[in-house]
């Protein structure tokens, strides 16, 4: 295993999240690079499931020209819409400037970032039509963290940007700012959650 593929996995396990935010280690897809590592999320309040999501961090050690880096962080988010929401035509640009605002407002630098932003509308019908119509929302996405010491991005707080995604296409209101990694860390601080351990990272 790289060191700095371990270090940047140690890293994420330290990322200090909201309590609303479930969060687990995953199986990674395979053949995306040569070591990857996956978490799912849920956004819970109440009980009630307001979001979803799975990131996964790539490391290619002889670094990937599309990439233009040695790391990659890929993600899919998708959450239900108010129809007032959904009925606005600028939402999808709207959601991608929350992915970017969301790195952006945590100081982190990143490169090559792409996606798409996609909005699928149901309409019930027979034994559902009680349902009122409803309209989902996903977005798929990736982008290059930057490097920091030792070739290593600051995964922690690119994990925890991504979570401030997650709760703001839930509809939370903002939480006030946390730290986000080792860096910071100051003990457990309220309304923050720790990601779950687990004995080591996969290889794709």
């Amino acid at each position: 295993m790289p060191p700095a593929f371990r270090r940047a996995v140690e890293a994420l396990r330290t990322a200090r999240l909201r309590s609303e935010m479930e969060v687990e280690p995953t199986r990674p897809p395979q053949r995306l690079a040569p070591y990857a590592y996956a978490v799912e999320a849920a956004v819970v309040d109440d009980g009630e499931d307001l979001a979803d999501g799975r990131l996964v961090l790539l490391h290619d050690p002889a670094g990937h020209e599309a990439w233009k880096g040695t790391f990659r962080l890929v993600t899919l988010v998708r959450a239900e819409l108010e129809p007032e929401m959904a009925a606005d035509p600028l939402l999808p640009e709207v959601c991608w400037s929350w992915l970017t605002g969301a790195l952006e407002a945590r100081g982190l630098a990143y490169g090559e970032a792409s996606g798409t932003v996609t909005m699928a509308g149901s309409h019930y019908f027979g034994g559902l039509a009680e349902r009122r119509p409803a309209t989902q929302i996903e977005i798929r996405a990736s982008w290059t963290p930057r490097e920091g010491l030792g070739g290593v991005p600051d995964t922690a707080a690119h994990l925890a940007a991504w979570s401030d995604l997650l709760c703001q296409i839930a509809g939370l209101p903002p939480a006030p700012a946390e730290p986000s990694g080792p860096a910071g860390a100051t003990g457990t601080g309220a309304g923050v959650v720790s990601l779950p351990q687990r004995r080591g990272p996969q290889g794709a």
